[in-house]
């Protein structure tokens, strides 16, 4: 039960007595869930039997669920049970820049040249490579190793799709390579299908939090670090974590063979020009 949308659900229902209960719980969850139920009364100006009255009528069965209820609300986290403020438009322009331009920082720091040398090596002796990726930014990455490396001459697939990530993982094997992208390191599909592909050794390189469960399952791990903050009204910074260990990926490996990737790069640049003119500024694609 989501405790405190049934509570929000049914403000417009409640008596004056139950509707202070209701304020007090949204206003401060972690004080509703660990106060007694003396302290609620006397806070809530409310009887016993008044909170009583309120935790049924919120779908608990009694006093000890809805505390039950409250607690594991409370444990959501913070930052979304009391978010900061919202700063003015020009403020938080400037702070998702700001946020931007620290995370891109703290990765950068926390890369190792030598993960890149190794990843560059797994991948250049691959017959075929695939990039596994799910949910937003996740998904979208592995598609952006699609695009990045497709044009450095490597054969590259990505997949988003739970099943074709699994079915595709059953048929790998060590001249194959796996690269998966998550933020989290724990999204259990992810997590089978790179267990599969290794268990027909697939060497894997991991984008992903240097301490998840994905990271456990890598050969070769590309770092990101933890970049979320307390406002929480725009999307999570750690997306350019992921883009910049790609680019920095892509690059190592365009800089491999320099010579030939140069003539690719040019005779891509033709085709488009070709296609669609324009100057020579613009970006090979995307």
């Amino acid at each position: 039960m989501d405790i405190l949308y049934q509570i929000r659900a049914r403000q417009g229902s409640f008596s004056a007595g139950e509707g202070r209960i209701a304020k007090l719980m949204l206003d401060d969850v972690g004080f509703a869930a660990s106060a007694s139920l003396e302290e609620l009364s006397q806070r809530a100006e409310v009887s016993t039997a008044t909170l009583s009255r309120f935790a049924r009528s919120v779908g608990c069965r009694d006093l000890r669920d809805l505390r039950l209820q409250l607690a594991q609300a409370s444990g959501v986290g913070s930052r979304f049970l009391d978010p900061a403020g919202l700063p003015e438009q020009s403020a938080f322009h400037r702070q998702i820049l700001s946020d931007i331009e620290l995370t891109l920082r703290q990765h950068l720091s926390g890369f190792n040249q030598a993960s890149f040398v190794d990843a560059v090596s797994l991948l250049g002796k691959a017959r075929m490579i695939h990039a596994f990726g799910m949910g937003g930014p996740s998904s979208l990455c592995s598609e952006e190793l699609q695009v990045r490396l497709v044009r450095l001459g490597y054969p590259i697939a990505a997949c988003r799709d739970p099943v074709m990530m699994r079915v595709t993982a059953a048929t790998l094997g060590p001249e194959h390579a796996l690269i998966v992208c998550s933020l989290s390191g724990l999204t259990p599909e992810l997590l089978d299908v790179v267990r599969l592909a290794r268990n027909y050794d697939a060497p894997i390189v991991a984008i992903t939090l240097a301490d998840s469960a994905l990271a456990q399952l890598a050969d070769v791990l590309l770092p990101l670090q933890p970049a979320e903050t307390s406002f929480i009204y725009k999307p999570t910074a750690a997306r350019y974590g992921m883009l910049l260990a790609i680019d920095l990926l892509a690059t190592e490996l365009a800089l491999a063979m320099p010579d030939d990737n140069q003539e690719r790069l040019r005779r891509i640049k033709l085709a488009l020009d070709d296609y669609r003119g324009g100057p020579d500024s613009l970006p090979l694609g995307d």
